[in-house]
């Protein structure tokens, strides 16, 4: 067969399977769609299928294919943090600055303690730390895995509870929005290399200057315009950053974070966002799948993964249930933020095959990650559902 009809039979299988699982198992309560995507690329990854059908798996992702597989999703995956940077609302967070710095603080800050302590014990068994890295960047890297809000499935998450369009959930978004600020940054400093540190000085002295640029001619141009400037200036600052050793992922997200959300028609933006979804980005979740590695057993892995997601709930918990103290939410809304803030999934993903690439983590912690994503997203909704129906519950009641 022919590569181009062996990359249709991949592409077939990428789009086919999930769909199938997520209608038919009707996973949507505990697991949207996306979550299911991602669950199907680690079973058509080398652990899985590679495992009980080799010879299949070699034959359909040949070095040909996973070529072009790649390509798309690279792409795909630039685009979709490149529109979570667009949609961060930080004039919301600067009017509400006090509130939202306190808690997007605790709500990071905890989580990260506990994830950094769990990497000092995971870090002396052989096999997960990555060739490349230095102890302070696996237990940094781990330490944010564990501290990750995945911003574009908390828009999904909160749109399916009804609540993204009220108080609550803009409060969440705020707190999220700071968060995935805090999130890049701190990636930034776990990529440092001091081998090329006179280029990523050159892109941080000339980013602000070419930021600039892209703002003015932005504000300058009708909207029409602007899709085609975003578009080009995302290629440009994703090549400087991963010229400058940083990775094409931070350059996306800079991109994105330049720009001014009312910029562009919230409709359309909402709508790339879910085209992107259907369209490109079950090619990355299944590059994900294929990078999963399960060399030391299953059993080493789950343990390890269960570890990460206690650090992770009970951080985020412990975080938020400290701001709601200090702050006097109302009873129950420090659990409901806290359950919607440790939803991990796609960006921690993301951030997880960052590590990776830069050889911080090796597979096997990779896909420990990715376990863990995966488990701490399908937590979300069972675990918010009924806190929150009680909460309006109490408001309904009069006194």
């Amino acid at each position: 067969m022919s590569t181009s009809e062996i990359f249709l039979i991949a592409i077939s299988s990428i789009y086919t399977l999930p769909y199938l699982i997520w209608r038919i198992a009707r996973t949507d309560y505990f697991a949207p769609l996306v979550v299911v995507q991602i669950g199907t690329g680690i079973l058509l990854g080398p652990g899985v299928l590679g495992a009980v059908y080799p010879e299949y798996y070699s034959f359909v992702f040949n070095p040909s294919v996973l070529q072009a597989l790649n390509g798309i999703a690279w792409w795909a995956v630039m685009l979709f943090v490149w529109v979570a940077g667009i949609e961060l609302d930080l004039g919301k967070a600067w009017e509400y600055r006090l509130e939202s710095s306190v808690t997007a603080g605790l709500a990071l800050g905890v989580p990260l303690l506990f994830g950094c302590a769990a990497a000092m014990l995971i870090q002396f068994y052989p096999g997960w730390i990555g060739e490349r890295a230095m102890n302070w960047q696996f237990i940094l890297g781990i330490g944010m895995s564990c501290a990750v809000t995945a911003l574009p499935i908390l828009i999904l998450l909160l749109d399916k509870l009804r609540i993204l369009r009220h108080p609550l959930g803009q409060r969440i978004l705020r707190y999220a929005s700071l968060d995935d600020i805090a999130i890049w940054a701190i990636l930034s400093i776990i990529l440092l290399d001091w081998t090329r540190i006179g280029k990523q000085l050159t892109f941080l002295v000339l980013f602000p200057l070419f930021a600039y640029g892209v703002r003015r001619l932005m504000a300058w141009l009708p909207e029409r315009d602007r899709w085609y400037l975003g578009i080009i200036s995302l290629a440009f600052f994703g090549l400087g950053a991963d010229w400058a050793g940083l990775h094409f992922m931070v350059g996306a997200f800079l991109a994105g974070a330049i720009l001014d959300s009312a910029w562009f028609e919230h409709g359309r933006m909402d709508q790339l966002r879910q085209n992107l979804l259907l369209t490109v980005m079950p090619v990355f979740f299944l590059s994900t799948g294929l990078k999963t590695h399960w060399s030391s057993g299953g059993l080493e892995v789950l343990i390890a993964a269960g570890v990460l997601l206690i650090a992770s709930v009970s951080g985020k918990l412990l975080g938020l249930r400290l701001a709601g103290k200090l702050l006097n939410w109302q009873p129950g809304e420090a659990s409901i933020i806290g359950w919607l803030l440790q939803t991990k999934a796609l960006i921690m993903i993301i951030f997880a095959n960052v590590l990776l690439d830069k050889q911080i983590i090796t597979g096997q912690t990779f896909t420990t990650l990715l376990v863990m994503a995966l488990l701490s997203t399908m937590l979300t909704v069972p675990a918010v559902a009924p806190k929150l129906a009680r909460l309006q519950g109490r408001k309904n009641t009069p006194e």
